[in-house]
Parts: C-alpha cells; structure tokens; sequence
C-alpha cells in the first residue's frame, strides 16, 4: 500500500481516478441536497459523466434518480447499498465510486461483500468519508457543542472512520487497501464556509495532514480472498 497519505482536493482527484474509465458511482445523489447541489453547480455526477468513458448511478431515492434523469443522465438504477446482491446490475466496472457513503450506512460491512460483484481484480473501488479525527469538527464542538449536545455532524451520519478503522474494515471483507489519502476542505464546501473555519481548517492541515476533513481509501479485490 502507498504509505504517503498525501493531502488532495477530493473532488479533482475523483475525477482524474474516473477519466476514460468506466465508473459505477453509488449514492449517486447525494440525498437529501440533490436539488441544492446541481443548483449550486458542484454535481459530482455530473462532472463525472464528463470526464469519465461510460458512467452508471446507482441510489435508493427513486425520487431523486429521476430528478437526474429530467437533467440528461442515463444509465441510473435504484438500488440499496446494503442489499446490492439484489440489483439488477451484472457487470463489473474500471472503477467503482463510493463517495461519502460508508458514513451513512447500518450495515457497511454487507455493502462491502456485495459490492465486490462488480469488481474484479483490475478495478478500483474508492471509498471517501468524513475524518473522524478532523480538526476543525473538534473545534467547532468544543467551542459550540453545549457540553456535547450539539454536534456539528451531518444528520444521517451514523459513523465516522479513520485510516485505522476504515483499513480494517475493508480488510475484513476480502478487499485490500491499494492507498490510502486525506482529502482537505475542497471547492465542494471551501465556497460555503465561514472563513474563520476555512482559517482554522487550513491551521489544522498545516501542522498535521491527518486533521484533514476526510479520508479516501483506494481499494482492490484481495488476491487472497474469496
């Protein structure tokens, strides 16, 4: 595994890793904020049927699926991540995109195993999530929490991962961690944020990388599982 854990903009280096591969991409829209992210112009899905060979979206909100489809994407299934040996989808892909999704799950570990019949063993799949150890969330909660009340997490967060936890993870379920990266505040929220925590971000990355806003693991079918 490449042990540099270099710090990069999450988006542009999801894109370079999609171009002129073909990308399955779950979680495709980003609910509940589909509508708020194509509006504001920053639609990962879009950006990736630009880049990328052949691009197909697989999510749960049908409802959203097809707010995509009134917008020009193709090749859009409904699908639940924890039950993908359900899907109809038989065909394995150059790289499988799970972005910002693992968080949001009851059972990542069923996603991991059915995840891996679209794989095999020349594809990537991309897991990015949100850094348990981030430096700017434990400043805003030491100073905002009210005594731990209030905690600046994303409503349907049920998890935070690190380099450990996540490496293990994967490793349980028969897949390999290839690299591993954290991913600083990007162009995806730098734009919206105050610039006291974008100020406080960039302190935090400067005097160690591993404070980054979130984590990315490359990942590939494990030559010696099953």
């Amino acid at each position: 595994m490449a042990e540099d854990f270099q710090l990069v903009e999450r988006i542009d280096f999801l894109l370079d890793a999609c171009r002129d591969k073909s990308v399955l991409h779950l979680g495709c829209t980003n609910y509940p904020y589909t509508e708020e992210a194509i509006e504001g112009g920053d639609f990962l899905h879009f950006e990736l049927e630009k880049v990328a060979k052949q691009v197909t979206g697989l999510d749960s909100d049908a409802a959203s699926l097809e707010m995509l489809t009134t917008r020009g994407s193709e090749n859009l299934v409904t699908g639940d991540l924890e039950n993908l040996s359900a899907s109809d989808l038989d065909e394995t892909f150059d790289v499988v995109l799970a972005g910002e999704v693992i968080e949001h799950l009851s059972n990542p570990g069923l996603f991991l195993n059915g995840v891996k019949r679209f794989m095999d063993s020349s594809t990537r799949l991309i897991v990015t999530t949100v850094n348990a150890y981030a430096g700017v969330r434990f400043f805003r909660y030491g100073l905002r929490g009210k005594r731990g009340r209030v905690e600046p997490v994303h409503p349907d967060h049920v998890a935070y991962y690190s380099y450990a936890t996540l490496k293990l993870l994967i490793e349980r379920h028969d897949l390999r961690v290839e690299q591993f990266l954290f991913y600083d505040v990007g162009r995806e929220h730098r734009p919206h944020n105050r610039w006291v925590i974008n100020l406080i971000n960039d302190i935090s990355v400067r005097i160690a990388p591993q404070w980054a806003d979130g984590v990315i693991a490359v990942c590939r079918l494990d030559e010696n599982g099953s």
